[in-house]
């Protein structure tokens, strides 16, 4: 099947969204289409324009945003200056408010991956009304205890890499390597901050393999601050999203995606989901699908491509 082939966008703005941040937004596709917008992941690791060729150009008007301090957006999150603590959850909701507002958009598809699909099932959960269907892949729904398995968990599979994603830390603060980096992320010393970014991407790399033709970004050290950066920042407070017992606010609160139709694509080899959070969701959200790729992981490959596209065809298609 394959994705669509590239486009470029009609339009692109820089949104001024108040506390000194601008956020970069692009729409490409058909101007008359079906509104889609698309959440990347991270947090922090901005859009790309493979983004664009998940959906067809003719049926769909796609909005791409780069969320606060990641790609085009300013400032960058790997300017040790720029405030952090205006960049969570609730702020990149009201971005997408504002930004939906400025296009004149009503509803919209909401296309997210990995944290992307965290903030769009709890976009969806607390903006009822505005989002039309939602397309997820590399499920996480940001609970406790799926950070715990990343940064911890993950070491039995992983020893040496784990190994020596703790030795940059402190004897004393290896139990609890989320705020330890994260505080090393915000050192004044940059010599501190370029360190744990690096050691930070490589623990990332080791345990969720970075699809092809996306490698060479964290081999650009800002990138690799801004990310990690940013990553650390919303592990450390719980994404922001607050207390929702072991499996989380997102989880707890699926039953108010009743009514919204949503695709999950899944690799069965996502080392992030060995908690089956994927397959409860499915089960707690009615009117959900899920489909399960054979032997992918994080990256879902050309077989999650294919189901991504099903569903973006699907739902351009209108409902009788």
């Amino acid at each position: 099947m394959g994705l669509h082939p590239p486009i470029e966008p009609y339009d692109h703005g820089l949104l001024d969204v108040g506390d000194g941040n601008r956020v970069y937004w692009e729409t490409c596709g058909n101007p008359d289409g079906k509104p889609a917008v698309v959440l990347h992941g991270g947090p922090g690791s901005g859009t790309s324009a493979n983004h664009r060729r998940y959906f067809d150009p003719a049926a769909y008007r796609i909005v791409l945003l780069d969320q606060r301090g990641a790609g085009r957006s300013r400032p960058r999150a790997s300017d040790h200056d720029t405030d952090m603590s205006v960049n969570t959850t609730a702020h990149v909701m009201a971005d997408l408010e504002r930004l939906r507002g400025h296009l004149g958009i009503e509803r919209w598809l909401v296309w997210g991956v990995s944290w992307g699909s965290v903030l769009a099932l709890r976009y969806a959960q607390t903006h009822p009304g505005v989002v039309s269907e939602l397309v997820l892949t590399g499920v996480a729904t940001g609970s406790r205890a799926e950070v715990e398995l990343l940064t911890r968990g993950l070491g039995k599979i992983f020893p040496a890499a784990h190994e020596r994603f703790l030795a940059e830390l402190p004897e004393g603060e290896r139990e609890d390597p989320v705020a330890a980096y994260h505080r090393l992320l915000e050192s004044p010393d940059p010599r501190v901050r370029a360190r744990a970014a690096r050691a930070w991407t490589d623990w990332e790399t080791a345990t969720i393999p970075a699809p092809p033709g996306s490698v060479a970004r964290y081999e650009d050290p800002e990138f690799r601050l801004g990310f990690a950066r940013t990553v650390t920042h919303y592990w450390a407070h719980d994404h922001f999203l607050g207390e929702g017992g072991d499996q989380g606010v997102v989880l707890r609160d699926a039953h108010l995606l009743e009514g919204v139709p949503g695709t999950l694509v899944q690799g069965s080899l996502d080392f992030g989901n060995l908690l089956g959070i994927v397959w409860r969701l499915h089960h707690a959200w009615p009117g959900s699908r899920l489909v399960i790729v054979d032997e992918a992981g994080h990256d879902a490959g050309a077989v999650g491509d294919d189901a991504l596209l099903r569903a973006t065809d699907t739902y351009a298609r209108p409902t009788t």
